[in-house]
């Protein structure tokens, strides 16, 4: 039998370039694996024959939404995943899931490398090779973009040589990556960081600026997990999909922003994450309510190393999963209802409620009823300020 190579496969230019350049490079047989993480587009099915139509021996097409929605998002929207304090994690969520399924293929059929389209430039080469690592070390890794210098202008030429079943003529002005926890948008005319993005740029939020009657919606979470939207019992993929649209019809969810990647270099992005933003700014105020304060403040220091984790590939990595046990033993108690108003580009909460809520009426209150016992404090707040006091008397005294 032929050498089997297992090509993750977007269904567009590169890729299917990919199939029969690789096969002629190596002699292998191809066998294309594409995964729809709720990026939209075209049909599994009609990426699927395109697959077979340019080559490939073998197309697999996974249907993958849910299980990205329950087993992705859930676990970023737990860890209020947010990259230097702003991202809600796209693009890195749904690598570590493509690679589960690529290994998946490689030993269904046999192969015995996977090749994926990424450049030597970005952070995916690394979230797919460090999980492929993982998940399957004795695969090998073949990238042709990065491996073979091939450019844009070589694919089509080879495209058309070969007449491969692709449109090549059009041509987006931007390279643009989208699955169903957001969209993030880079190149072209914002590789100038002092341009500011026009409304082209965006497809799953409309323009905040424009007027329209806010949007309130009650988002249930139980163990951390959202469960409901208005009341209605939902999945998690159909919680993220109806807010997508919910927040993104009010502007909600527009980054604009300079990161660091992980290869070294600053990149100029622009995300839309409506539902993201809208989900992780509901939890983040339950998570207020619910989870004590010592827990609370620690947990904020785990969610930053999670999400930098996630954002370097390391998905499947030993403090990633112990940092996984930390994160779901925090979540026992978010349970409740969060009330937003999504308006004007803005998630705001407007009303918490919950069972396991650790405010007190009776405690907070200023009014009449206060059982909150004030001549504790003095005591309390002379202990509490004694190692500074003691630090201070003790630095004027050797100072003379």
């Amino acid at each position: 039998m032929s050498e089997r190579i297992v090509l993750a496969y977007s269904g567009g230019l590169d890729t299917s370039v990919a199939i029969p350049f690789l096969a002629e490079q190596t002699g292998a047989e191809i066998i294309a694996v594409a995964v729809d993480v709720g990026q939209g587009g075209e049909d599994l099915e009609v990426i699927r024959k395109r697959a077979l139509a340019c080559g490939a021996a073998e197309a697999v097409v996974v249907d993958a939404r849910e299980e990205f929605a329950a087993d992705f998002c859930v676990p970023a929207l737990q860890a209020n995943a947010l990259y230097m304090d702003r991202y809600p994690l796209l693009s890195s969520l749904s690598r570590p899931l493509i690679v589960k399924h690529l290994v998946a293929a490689a030993k269904e059929f046999g192969g015995t490398a996977v090749s994926h389209g990424c450049t030597g430039k970005g952070n995916d080469q690394v979230r797919f090779e460090a999980g492929l690592s993982a998940l399957h070390p004795d695969l090998k890794v073949i990238a042709p973009a990065r491996d073979f210098a091939w450019t844009r202008d070589k694919a089509i030429e080879y495209a058309e040589s070969k007449g491969l079943p692709i449109d090549v003529s059009a041509k987006s002005p931007y390279s643009i990556d989208q699955n169903l926890w957001g969209r993030a948008v880079e190149t072209g005319f914002l590789e100038d960081i002092w341009n500011g993005p026009i409304e082209d740029v965006y497809d799953y939020t409309a323009d905040p600026a424009v007027p329209r009657d806010p949007d309130e919606v009650v988002i249930t979470f139980t163990a951390g997990v959202p469960t409901a939207l208005d009341g209605r019992a939902l999945t998690p993929y159909q919680i993220i999909t109806e807010l997508n649209q919910r927040a993104g019809a009010q502007g909600v969810g527009r980054i604009d922003m300079v990161e660091d990647r992980l290869v070294g270099i600053k990149s100029r992005e622009v995300y839309e994450a409506p539902a993201a933003i809208a989900l992780i700014t509901a939890h983040m105020e339950l998570e207020n309510v619910t989870v004590e304060r010592d827990l609370a403040r620690f947990k904020r220091g785990v969610d930053q190393r999670w999400g930098e984790l996630v954002y370097d590939g390391l998905w499947f990595s030993p403090l990633k999963y112990a940092l996984d046990a930390f994160i779901a033993d925090s979540q026992r108690q978010v349970s409740g209802d969060i009330r937003l108003t999504l308006h004007g580009g803005r998630a705001v909460v407007t009303g918490r409620r919950s069972d396991a809520s650790l405010y007190s009426y009776d405690l907070a209150t200023y009014d009449t009823g206060d059982t909150f016992d004030q001549s504790l404090a003095k005591g309390f707040v002379e202990l509490f300020g004694l190692p500074s006091k003691m630090a201070a008397i003790r630095d004027r005294r050797v100072q003379g």
